[in-house]
């Protein structure tokens, strides 16, 4: 089992990437930290061995908090994710040694992919003997992997935004439902929730009644682990 500390200063994000980090097989989420300073401590505490670690937050940044990780020799892997996309803070963090960087807003596949490909690193590195052709695999796995492209007339935005609702939904919502809540057109809420059944991102669930055409809802999938 990884763990995972996750520094990341709005509440709300950190919640979501908690529970966006809990459907990823084989790992688990030890702690949170709200910025920097914060992170070093629990850091010394809880010996994660990986840290989700943002740019932009108050008292210590991501720049200097990687920094001081680096200059104090502590063994962990950092992955970024974070709204900052300047070359220059890419770069920082490249040379830094981040295994992999996530630009805001994102989709859960894309930070699932980053944390399974880390978990291929470590099962690689824990081979007595590494091999070229498994250094290899690690390093072009990612590039052999369909990318993921939304449908024509999807926007990431409003992905982003009915992704946000249903990981907070406690019950099954209708199309009806989600796009009173998100503010857009029923027929675009059922556009967006059958594009993130075709993923696995959703589930169905049909509703029959009495009379009439029966309701299909959507719920985040139950975890099996």
């Amino acid at each position: 089992m990884i763990r995972i500390l996750l520094v990341e200063d709005d509440p709300m994000v950190q919640q979501i990437n908690k529970q966006f980090v809990a459907q990823v097989e084989g790992v688990s989420v030890v702690g949170t930290a709200a910025n920097g300073e914060d992170a070093l401590e629990k850091l010394e505490k809880l010996r994660p061995d990986l840290i989700l670690l943002d740019v932009y937050m108050p008292k210590m940044d991501g720049i200097q908090t990687i920094r001081l990780f680096r200059e104090r020799g502590y063994q962990v892997d950092v992955i970024i994710v974070s709204a900052a996309s300047d070359a220059e803070t890419i770069q920082t963090m490249l040379r830094n040694g981040v295994v992999d960087y996530i630009i805001k807003p994102f989709q859960f596949e894309r930070l699932k992919q980053a944390i399974e490909r880390y978990q291929l690193l470590r099962k690689t590195l824990n081979d007595k003997q590494v091999t070229q052709q498994k250094i290899d695999e690690w390093m072009y796995r990612h590039t052999q992997k369909q990318q993921i492209s939304l449908p024509k007339g999807l926007n990431e935005a409003t992905l982003r935004q009915i992704e946000q609702y249903m990981l907070q939904a406690t019950d099954a919502h209708s199309a009806d439902e989600v796009a009173e809540a998100i503010g857009i057109a029923r027929v675009t809420a059922r556009r967006y929730l059958e594009y993130l059944e075709n993923i696995g991102e959703v589930e169905k669930e049909v509703q029959y009644g009495a009379v009439g055409r029966p309701i299909h809802r959507y719920r985040r999938p139950k975890r099996t682990k």
